[in-house]
């Protein structure tokens, strides 16, 4: 509905005021016609007010937004339980008995067991093989002390197997430790060989040549060097002069010709 009202007032503008506030709207909301407009007339005889029509404007109502139909629902179905399957039991088999493997049966002695009468049979029979080709006859007797096994050679005319300054005896003696040992023994003996007491008297000869050395030694300032020896020879050296505070000794070379020299101590500055 429509809604419509009259005023007047000195102006036009004075009317459609009124009209505002008698409406309580503001001018944007009205739309407003002059019936009449105001005359002052003469002499103040005649004089006539501003007469408007103000009509209120219908306002459109918002257009309330219409919700949406609601989607059909789709038919739920119906969820049956979840099948069990029986399980079928069975009885578990039997374990397979473990057959532990039995301990390997330990050997009274082991296979590398070192026997030491075997190695000095092997150079009694080496020893032997050697004078029949020869021809000599001698015998061998075995000796033992606290490091060496001594093969002591007993017969005629045994000169032969000495040589010069015991050369030969040397030599048969490295060979027969070299036919004895074998590299893969856990242990080694050392054989030495002896004829006619040579070795006694040949001991004795080295320690005259070991001091005589040690003295040219000390005099000369100077290396000496001695001739190549065997084993037990160039340990009788070094103990023979083990004590003497001006001289040290050491070995040097390869066997079979391994030999010593004797230095003199440098004096401290």
């Amino acid at each position: 509905m429509t809604t419509t009202i009259e005023k007047t007032g000195k102006t036009v503008e004075d009317a459609v005021s009124a009209a505002l506030q008698e409406l309580g709207v503001t001018s944007s909301e009205i739309e407003f016609t002059v019936l009449e407009k105001p005359s002052k007339g003469f002499l103040g005889f005649g004089a006539r007010p501003a007469k408007v029509k103000v009509t209120l404007k219908e306002i459109p109502k918002p257009v309330e937004p219409q919700p949406e139909p609601a989607a059909p629902l789709e038919p739920v179905e119906e969820k049956t339980a979840p099948t069990v399957e029986t399980e079928i039991l069975t009885e578990p088999a039997e374990p397979e008995p473990v057959i532990e493997p039995e301990p390997p049966a330990e050997n009274s002695e082991p296979e590398s067991a070192f026997d030491k009468s075997a190695v000095i049979e092997s150079a009694r029979n080496f020893l032997a093989r050697v004078f029949t080709a020869m021809n000599a006859e001698v015998e061998i007797n075995v000796k033992e002390n606290e490091s060496d096994v001594i093969l002591d050679l007993v017969g005629k005319s045994l000169g032969v197997l000495i040589g010069k300054h015991g050369q030969t005896l040397d030599a048969l003696q490295y060979l027969t430790n070299l036919a004895a040992n074998r590299a893969s023994a856990p242990e080694k003996i050392y054989f030495v060989l002896d004829a006619e007491n040579y070795r006694e008297r040949r001991a004795k000869a080295i320690l005259k040549l070991a001091k005589s050395a040690a003295d040219r030694a000390v005099r000369t300032r100077q290396d000496v060097k001695l001739e190549p020896m065997s084993r037990s020879e160039r340990r009788l050296i070094h103990t023979a002069l083990q004590d003497n505070n001006k001289i040290e000794t050491h070995s040097a070379g390869e066997d079979p010709y391994r030999y010593i020299i004797i230095s003199p101590k440098k004096r401290a500055r």
